[in-house]
């Protein structure tokens, strides 16, 4: 796993790493048992503080990716926990609302939304099926 910041990104450094682990965790770049870098690692690999990394191995944590164990480390929770469905769920509507407002800004109509999420899901069901062939 790898995780690049920004400083001028706006977003808060870890607010970055939680996003770029929980996304390799639902990517299945990490899988379920994998163990993360220890939080002073990340930290000096990262050049940051090691307030920054436990900030972001805390919320990750809290939303059911990872489990740390102390004197142990860190490691990737099953996908099947309640908290990482929430937080799937929570993406989606987020992404979701990111779309209604650019259509709005767009003047497109209910039904030219729906006909582009169509085609999207069509797309989406396409490449699934080549994936499995």
């Amino acid at each position: 796993m790898r995780v690049v910041l920004s400083n001028s990104s706006g977003v808060p450094l870890y607010q970055q790493i939680k996003e770029q682990v929980s996304t390799a965790i639902l990517s299945g770049e990490l899988v379920q048992g994998s163990a993360l870098p220890s939080v002073r690692v990340l930290a000096r690999d990262l050049r940051i503080s090691v307030i920054t990394t436990t900030r972001a191995y805390a919320e990750l944590a809290a939303e059911g990716f990872i489990v740390t164990v102390p004197g142990k480390g860190a490691y990737v929770l099953p996908l099947d926990s309640a908290l990482v469905r929430e937080q799937l769920l929570r993406r989606v509507e987020d992404g979701l609302q990111a779309a209604l407002d650019a259509a709005l800004l767009a003047r497109l109509d209910r039904d030219g939304l729906i006909q582009i999420l169509d085609g999207l899901l069509q797309a989406g069901h396409e490449y699934a099926s080549a994936q499995e062939g």
